[in-house]
């Protein structure tokens, strides 16, 4: 919130949250749920979930470029077509939901299309 410049109140409404939520975890009454930490890793894809979680690593996220989100990922074409899928034109209405990168070390990250 801090790093947002915004209070609990804005913070909660900002994640589609209860107001109370914030409260909660704030005051250590209640741990984050799933819902809640999905919620502000798809509002906020620079925070670290393992920093979120553990404390550990960095906040934010070195790995995520705010302007680019696939920035300085680096993607391998393979050089063997035989595993390729064909393209069907009955495929079109296909979209992106999400791509997920999983790390050695435990940690993700998601990047989201833009809209």
């Amino acid at each position: 919130m801090e790093y947002y410049k915004q209070n609990s109140t804005a913070f909660a409404d900002q994640l589609g949250v209860p107001r109370s939520s914030i409260s909660h975890l704030l005051s250590g009454r209640n741990k984050p749920s799933l819902d809640f930490i999905l919620k502000l890793i798809n509002t906020y894809p620079e925070v670290n979930l393992y920093w979120f979680l553990n404390g550990k690593g960095e906040f934010p996220s070195a790995t995520l470029d705010k302007q680019n989100n696939l920035s300085g990922c680096e993607f391998q074409e393979s050089e063997n077509t035989q595993n390729q899928l064909p393209i069907s034109p009955t495929n079109t209405t296909k979209e992106i939901k999400q791509i997920m990168v999983l790390y050695t070390d435990g940690t993700f990250d998601t990047y989201l299309p833009r809209k």
